[in-house]
C-alpha cells in the first residue's frame, strides 16, 4: 500500500519545482510499475538491473550526488541493510554514498516497527544524521491486521519534510522582534445566524507567524474563524468582525517593529445589524452595508519606523494597483496574489505572488509553498528594516 504512493510523492515534488530521480528495488516493483515510477518523475528508473548495465559511471555514485535523498515506503530489510553497511543492491549501495541529508519514511507492520531490531537499526542511522518522518497511526494493507503505528506518512507530508531538508537553515534574524501578523477571513454578521465572510483559511499568516517566531520573533497571531489549531510558541487572539480585528491589531502593534496584514478582511458589514434571526420572505431583499476601517492604512498612518506589509488580490491590471495600495496606505510592499490561478486559490497549501513596492517596482515569484513564501516575506521585511535603522 505504500509503495503505490510513491508516484505521488514524485508529482508534489516535481510541482514543488524539485528534479527527481528514482532508484526503484527489486521488492517494489511488485508493487509499483517502472512506468507509473517514470511517468510521475519524467525520467528513466535506476534499478538494479541498469546499475549492471555497460555505462561510463558508476551508476550508485552518480545517484548518491542529490541534494537529498527520501527513502519512500522503507522496510525493515532496508532499514538493516544501511544500518550495517550493506552495498550488495542499487539502492543501499547508493545510501552507503551518499552525502547529503536521507529521510527515511518507514512503512510497515506495528509489531516489525516496534521489534528491538528494528528499532536499534533505526536509532543507528539517527545517529549518523539521518531524519525520519512517521510511521503514523492508521490502516494496514495486511488483510485482517486493522490499525496500528506502522502506516506510511501521506505524500503532501513527505514532500513537504523533503523541501524542509533541502531549505537553508531559518535565520535568528529577529531574536526578540515584535511581530504581528493578521490572518483568516472575517464574519460580518446580519443577523445571529447569517453573516458575510469569504473562504479564507489562514494558512498563509499562520505561516508566516511560524516562520518569524522560528526566527526568534516575539509573535502575535490575530487571526478570524479558521479550522487550524493554534501554531506552538505564538500569542493567538482570535476575533470573527474586522471592528474586532481592528481594535486587536492595533492594539498589538502599538510596540511592534513588524505588522503583517494577511487577513482577508470583509470590505463591508451591516449597517444595522438585527438582534433577532429574519424569517424568509418572498421576493427579493435588500441589505444596507456600511464600509469596514481600512486597517492597513490607519497602520500606516501610525507607522513610525514599523515595517508594514500587506497583501492585495487582484484579477487584472494587478502590479499598477498594488503599488498604488502601498502609496495610499503607506505599506513598505504589498504581496499581490492571483485568485484565478489554478492552484494558488483560497485554502491551498501553496501561493503565487508578485512583491510590488510604491514606486512599482516588483518582483514575481513562482509558485512556493506558503511557507515559502513567508520565508520570502521576512526576507524583504529584514532588509527593509535593516536599511531604516541605518539611516
Amino acid at each position: 500500500m505504500a509503495a503505490v504512493k510513491a508516484p505521488s510523492v514524485l508529482r508534489r515534488l516535481r510541482e514543488r519545482g524539485a528534479r527527481v530521480r528514482v532508484i526503484a528495488t527489486r521488492a517494489s516493483l511488485a508493487f509499483v510499475t517502472e512506468l507509473s515510477l517514470a511517468t510521475a518523475a519524467d525520467i528513466e528508473v535506476a534499478t538494479d538491473g541498469t546499475w549492471f548495465t555497460p555505462r561510463p559511471d558508476a551508476q550508485h555514485l552518480t545517484l548518491s550526488r542529490a541534494d537529498a535523498v527520501v527513502v519512500v515506503g522503507a522496510s525493515a530489510d532496508l532499514l538493516a541493510r544501511a544500518a550495517t553497511g550493506r552495498a550488495d543492491d542499487l539502492a543501499s549501495a547508493t545510501l552507503l554514498s551518499v552525502r547529503a541529508p536521507v529521510l527515511w519514511v518507514p512503512a510497515m507492520n506495528e509489531r516489525m516497527w516496534e521489534h528491538p531490531a528494528v528499532r536499534a537499526n533505526a536509532e543507528r542511522l539517527r545517529g549518523w544524521g539521518h531524519t525520519f518522518l512517521g510511521p503514523v497511526y492508521g490502516a494496514f494493507g495486511s488483510r485482517g491486521e486493522g490499525t496500528g503505528m506502522g502506516r506510511m506518512a501521506e505524500p503532501e507530508d513527505i514532500a513537504e519534510a523533503v523541501l524542509a531538508l533541502l531549505a537553508p537553515p531559518t535565520p535568528r534574524d529577529l531574536e526578540g522582534v515584535k511581530v504581528v501578523v493578521s490572518a483568516g477571513p472575517t464574519r460580518e454578521y446580519l443577523d445571529p445566524v447569517r453573516f458575510i465572510s469569504n473562504p479564507s483559511s489562514g494558512k498563509m499568516g499562520l505561516a508566516v507567524a511560524e516562520e518569524a517566531r522560528d526566527r526568534g520573533a516575539e509573535v502575535t497571531l490575530v487571526t478570524g474563524p479558521v479550522s487550524l489549531p493554534d501554531p506552538s510558541g505564538v500569542r493567538v487572539v482570535r476575533i470573527e468582525s474586522a471592528l474586532e480585528l481592528r481594535d486587536a491589531v492595533v492594539g498589538a502593534a502599538g510596540d511592534a517593529e513588524i505588522v503583517v496584514m494577511t487577513a482577508a478582511v470583509a470590505d463591508y458589514r451591516a449597517a444595522e445589524r438585527s438582534d433577532e434571526k429574519q424569517a424568509k420572505v418572498a421576493g427579493d431583499v435588500t441589505v444596507h452595508l456600511t464600509p469596514n476601517p481600512d486597517i492597513l492604512a490607519e497602520l500606516g498612518v501610525q507607522k513610525g519606523n514599523r515595517v508594514l506589509v500587506g497583501f492585495a488580490m487582484e484579477t487584472h491590471a494587478g502590479v499598477e494597483r498594488a503599488a498604488l495600495k502601498a502609496r495610499r496606505k503607506n505599506a513598505d510592499f504589498i504581496l499581490l496574489n492571483y485568485p484565478t490561478r489554478e492552484g494558488t486559490a483560497f485554502g491551498g497549501d501553496d501561493n503565487e505572488v508578485t512583491l510590488v513596492r510604491p514606486d512599482g517596482s516588483h518582483e514575481a515569484w513562482p509558485r512556493l509553498s506558503k511557507r515559502e513564501v513567508a520565508r520570502r516575506l521576512l526576507d524583504e521585511a529584514c532588509r527593509v528594516r535593516e536599511r531604516r535603522r541605518e539611516t
